[in-house]
């Protein structure tokens, strides 16, 4: 297989709203211009871009072609775009990378969360016949999935907090992270619900933000790159949008992507950073994985303490290769979810090996 690894990643600030307008620029040129300058690159050197992003989102048509201004216009790129998060635009770049047609890619993503109302805009990922026009939002649905859960006996409310708990000490360490720093289970129990028997937090916080990847194939990620993160495996599935039809508190398509990422081999995953926008859907991702305790879950504090739209799942990949860019992991998986109660799910794994 052809030699593909992340050579670089940035991110925006996790805050709950910014200035500006909705196209994403201002928080992008940032990210490229942190890469460009970490990397000793220019765009010229980019040989394919990908983004991640969507209208419903920013309220407006195209509104990704908006965002190519942080790119700039000149020279002319060779460019597309996927309208779900960007972990799934970095597969397309991946694919176009085992073409052999380009030698790099950047991939990015971005949302501004706070333009609308999230909960209600991310109807418009349901079945657009039967469930959408029902306007179900997306931390009820998950409400549902939570709650089935609990009178299963697959999970507990105090293990739910005990997830959000560990998030934000583990994000004390993030200086981008939107929440961080200790908090006591007793506290998180006794708060009021937001849709039974969800609270605060066991949801991502609203979020405005982005995040950018840079990919590079063989040798020319080796001289970008003291220690790249090749990635060794990658897929995705999907699981049936009829939310009547699958059983919620399993997550199979997350199964199958990381049985064909992995190899059927999770035993030496040192790190994890999973997408999960709920604290009872770490534990379904875990158990669908199979993931042990002697790896690490979200260092980063995962997306319940920042979870920026059509960036999150990237970030989650950005991530786990920073540990092993960094030379703090020898292997590392990523994980990114789209869609309505994990319908979508990605699985990138990713290894350190000398160059």
């Amino acid at each position: 297989m052809t030699d593909i690894a992340v050579v670089g990643f940035a991110q925006a600030p996790h805050v709950r709203e910014t200035t500006g307008t909705t196209n994403g620029v201002e928080m992008l040129v940032p990210c490229f211009q942190q890469l460009y300058a970490e990397l000793g690159i220019t765009k010229s050197d980019i040989g394919f871009w990908c983004s991640g992003s969507s209208d419903y989102l920013a309220g407006r048509s195209f509104s990704f072609i908006s965002a190519i201004d942080s790119i700039g216009a000149v020279p002319p790129i060779n460019e597309s775009h996927v309208e779900m998060d960007a972990a799934w635009a970095l597969y397309e770049a991946w694919v176009k990378l085992m073409t052999g047609e380009v030698e790099t890619a950047l991939v990015y993503g971005f949302g501004k969360s706070s333009a609308g109302n999230l909960r209600q805009i991310l109807a418009m990922q349901t079945d657009p016949y039967l469930v959408a026009p029902l306007w179900p939002d997306s931390v009820s649905m998950a409400g549902l999935q939570a709650r089935l859960g609990l009178d299963a006996g697959k999970w507990t409310a105090e293990d739910m907090a005990q997830i959000a708990q560990r998030s934000r000490a583990a994000a004390k360490d993030n200086p981008n992270a939107q929440f961080s720093g200790d908090v006591d289970i007793e506290t998180l129990l006794a708060s009021e619900y937001v849709a039974d028997p969800l609270r605060t937090h066991d949801c991502a916080p609203i979020t405005d933000g982005a995040a950018a990847i840079i990919l590079a194939r063989g040798d020319r990620a080796r001289e970008l790159c003291e220690r790249p993160a090749w990635i060794t495996g990658i897929e995705h599935r999907i699981d049936s949008p009829n939310l009547g039809s699958r059983d919620l508190t399993i997550s199979p398509s997350t199964a199958a992507a990381a049985r064909a990422a992995t190899g059927g081999d999770v035993s030496n995953i040192d790190v994890a950073e999973l997408h999960a926008p709920f604290t009872h859907q770490e534990i379904i991702l875990r158990e669908a994985i199979g993931l042990t305790d002697a790896t690490t879950i979200n260092p980063s504090g995962g997306p319940l303490t920042g979870n920026p739209m059509f960036a999150g799942g990237l970030e989650r990949i950005g991530y786990a290769a920073r540990k092993i860019m960094s030379g703090d992991a020898q292997r590392t998986l990523a994980h990114a979810t789209s869609g309505p109660v994990l319908q979508q799910n990605l699985v990138a794994v990713m290894e350190g090996r000398n160059n």
